[in-house]
């Protein structure tokens, strides 16, 4: 039997920014990272991981991503998006970790970050924006809206996906296989995650969708 815990309560109300940030990206873990790209109004790329990402809904799929303010003003990615109204989330993965990273320092915004960085891209299909070719998923992006939350400094951006781009390498035409995918997560402070050890349990319920002929496929 599990020895019971001793908790520390650290009372949010008031909480000064960093504080907050700490403690949320500690506990919300592990994140997926989206690799995001942008265009500018000169038609520059911007390339950028944000970790406060997640999908949204299903029926359109959307997704969302949480990009806050620095110093307090919109960050090169969040500029991009109200301005164009497009992105696209490149997933990241091992292969792909360094590049990445190295995608989240502080560049100016006249510097595109692949033409920086040497990163291939592919045109989108969907939307103007680029796609990063070492990625083995695309999913381009419209905005659908802009929330701001909190105390202002940070917005979520909610993109409906109009299409999805996957690797015949981790895509068998019906699932997308997460083992040969390898894809990366964030947690607290300066680490990295990769899938690690994987659990099977039965579905206990029907996919939203599925017919109920498929829980039997659903549960495999």
């Amino acid at each position: 039997m599990m020895a019971p815990h001793r908790y520390t309560t650290v009372s949010a109300e008031g909480m000064d920014t960093a504080t907050a940030y700490r403690l949320i990206c500690g506990v919300v873990v592990p994140r997926p990272v989206a690799w995001i790209t942008t265009i500018d109004r000169d038609g520059r790329v911007n390339a950028a991981p944000f970790s406060s990402y997640n999908y949204v809904a299903h029926s359109p799929p959307m997704v969302a991503v949480n990009i806050g303010t620095r110093l307090g003003e919109l960050k090169d990615t969040a500029r991009n998006i109200r301005d164009s109204g497009w992105f696209c989330v490149n997933v990241a993965t091992e292969d792909t970790m360094e590049t990445l990273h190295r995608c989240g320092a502080d560049y100016p915004p006249e510097v595109s970050e692949p033409e920086a960085l040497g990163i291939a891209l592919l045109p989108g299909v969907a939307t103007p924006v680029p796609r990063i070719a070492a990625s083995p998923i695309h999913l381009e992006c419209k905005l659908d809206q802009a929330v701001a939350l909190g105390r202002g400094l940070n917005t979520l951006y909610i993109g409906e996906v109009l299409a999805f781009h996957l690797s015949d390498a981790v895509y068998d035409g019906r699932h997308v296989d997460s083992v040969k995918l390898r894809p990366i997560a964030r947690l607290g402070g300066p680490w990295y995650a990769a899938l690690g050890e994987t659990f099977h349990r039965p579905a206990l319920q029907r996919p939203p969708g599925e017919p109920e002929s498929s829980t039997s496929q659903s549960q495999a």
